[in-house]
């Protein structure tokens, strides 16, 4: 009998996007720590993690 293989996970897998706060997730009160402009933060870290993937990635399709 031939054990069944077990699939290994991606040692180095592509960042996965953040995902984008609803159109009524912002109160609109000025909060200091808006999800908006926590979105934008992970945006950003999103982006850079992307294009470092992609430096080791280079066969990568986008």
């Amino acid at each position: 009998m031939n054990p069944i293989p077990i699939p290994t996970p991606d040692p180095d897998p592509r960042p996965t996007p953040p995902e984008e706060p609803g159109p009524n997730e912002c109160c609109g009160s000025g909060c200091p720590l808006c999800v908006l402009d926590l979105y934008a933060d992970e945006l950003v870290r999103y982006r850079q993690a992307l294009a470092a993937w992609k430096l080791r990635h280079p066969e990568a399709q986008d």
